[in-house]
C-alpha cells in the first residue's frame, strides 16, 4: 500500500511501515514540514497515497470526503508521546488490512474504529 506519513507522526513509523511491505513516504522527505493542510492532501492524493495523521482537521468530511483522496487515516492515541503514537499506530496497521480502508476516512482512537466508506456516505464502527 502507498502509503504517506503526516509531520505529527514519529518518523521511526517509517522503517516499520515499510517492514510490513508498505511504500511509504513522509512530509518530511517531500518537503512538506509546515505547510497547510491541503497542501499535504494535495500530494497525497497526486501521489494516490493514504494518510496517516494525528490531524484533526483531515476528519473533517466537508474538506476530505470519502472517496475523494485515496484514504486518511486519523489515529487518536491517549497520549500524544512519541512511543506511545507510535506503538498505536503500528499495533493498527499490523492488525489492518489498510486495502479495504482506500478512500475511506478512519478514526481509529483506543476503543473504536470508525470507517466513512465512500459513495454509501454513511459511517461505520469496527471493533478496535
Amino acid at each position: 500500500m502507498k502509503l504517506k506519513l503526516d509531520e505529527n507522526l514519529p518518523r521511526d513509523l517509517k522503517p516499520m511501515l515499510q517492514a510490513f511491505d508498505h511504500d511509504v513516504v513522509s512530509a518530511a522527505d517531500e518537503k512538506l514540514l509546515s505547510q497547510p493542510d491541503t497542501a499535504i492532501a494535495a500530494a497525497a492524493r497526486s501521489e494516490d497515497r493514504m494518510l496517516l495523521t494525528l490531524d484533526v482537521e483531515f476528519a473533517d468530511l466537508r474538506k476530505y470526503p470519502p472517496g475523494s483522496h485515496p484514504g486518511i487515516i486519523l489515529f487518536r492515541p491517549k497520549s500524544l508521546g512519541l512511543l506511545t503514537s507510535e506503538r498505536f499506530v503500528e499495533d493498527f496497521v499490523r492488525n489492518a488490512d489498510l486495502r479495504t480502508l482506500a478512500g475511506c476516512v478512519v478514526v481509529v482512537d483506543p476503543i473504536r474504529t470508525r470507517v466513512r466508506w465512500p459513495s454509501q456516505g454513511t459511517g461505520a464502527e469496527v471493533a478496535p
